[in-house]
């Protein structure tokens, strides 16, 4: 997927938080520490650093849901990271969006944190992000 791909489908599936332009998915992926697990109907973002890997966003197409495309692709996120030594991944989501929040506890994610107030709604609102760590040992 080409940056603009990947921030076409970025906003079709996020209002918050704000969907992410062409330009800051090119200058992401120009880091030789960040990496893509991608197909059709989604990607996944990461970033290794040390033996630590940061799911930096998941996005699956609103047509694909509910499908295992999501947890495909945190698969697929997990086995790239551990393959460039992370032994531990870490991400934050909004404590509004239930439907990540579910995959990322089947999928082994404990939650560990919280920040408060850390997305802008498009309404205005501050919405909390949930941290959710796993061992990928």
């Amino acid at each position: 997927m080409t940056p603009v791909h990947l921030a076409e489908l970025h906003a079709r599936c996020f209002e918050t938080p704000r969907p992410w332009s062409a330009m800051e998915f090119a200058q992401l992926l120009d880091s030789e520490r960040v990496f893509l697990c991608s197909d059709d109907a989604g990607f996944a973002l990461g970033r290794v650093v040390a033996d630590e890997v940061e799911l930096l966003t998941l996005a699956v197409a609103p047509e694909a849901r509910r499908n295992g495309v999501g947890r495909e692709l945190v698969a697929r996120f997990e086995a790239t990271a551990s393959s460039r030594g992370a032994c531990s991944a870490f991400l934050e989501v909004s404590a509004e969006n239930a439907p990540a929040i579910a995959l990322y506890e089947t999928s082994g994610y404990l939650r560990g944190g919280l920040r408060r107030s850390y997305y802008a709604a498009p309404d205005g609102r501050r919405i909390d992000a949930l941290l959710f760590s796993k061992s990928l040992t």
